[in-house]
């Protein structure tokens, strides 16, 4: 394969652009992970009451949204896993899980309610996901910083 570089319009950016197309992975990688981990504050804050429940043995009366199962898988891939996506720890796995997550929500429950426009952001969303996943965490991350990427 040969790597063809589009010419500079203006060649005396070059500097800036060798330091700022990493550094736009970093805003698009950050940025993604904490607004997954904002998304997954909300199961966060839903434990309390699930753990409650489960040592009492009263699971049944909980909200469907409440399902014990289900909201500790979510804080673990959205909240941990947004944190880590944000901070470029284990990124790959986390992003491929999220937007595995992210596939199924836009399929099982958004397009099946509204079409593609209820499902746009969440569908959307995975797409990022995604290619984080393929990309990896790029040079300003953890990741980096420990020399191993999964």
């Amino acid at each position: 394969m040969v790597d063809r570089q589009q010419k500079l319009l203006l060649p005396f950016l070059a500097s800036f652009y060798d330091w700022a197309i990493p550094f736009s992975w970093f805003v698009i990688r950050a940025a993604s992970g904490i607004d997954l981990a904002i998304h997954g504050w909300e199961k966060v804050e839903r434990l309390p009451r699930i753990l409650a429940a489960m040592s009492s043995g009263t699971v049944a009366s909980l909200p469907g949204n409440f399902d014990p199962a289900e909201n500790i898988a979510l804080v673990f891939f959205e909240f941990i896993g947004g944190i880590c996506i944000a901070v470029g720890l284990f990124t790959r796995v986390f992003a491929a899980a999220a937007a595995i997550e992210m596939a199924i929500i836009s399929f099982t429950v958004f397009w099946s309610r509204s079409g593609y426009h209820g499902a746009e952001y969440v569908f959307y969303w995975g797409i990022v996901l995604f290619a984080i996943a393929l990309r990896g965490s790029g040079p300003y991350s953890l990741d980096s910083q420990i020399g191993q990427e999964l």
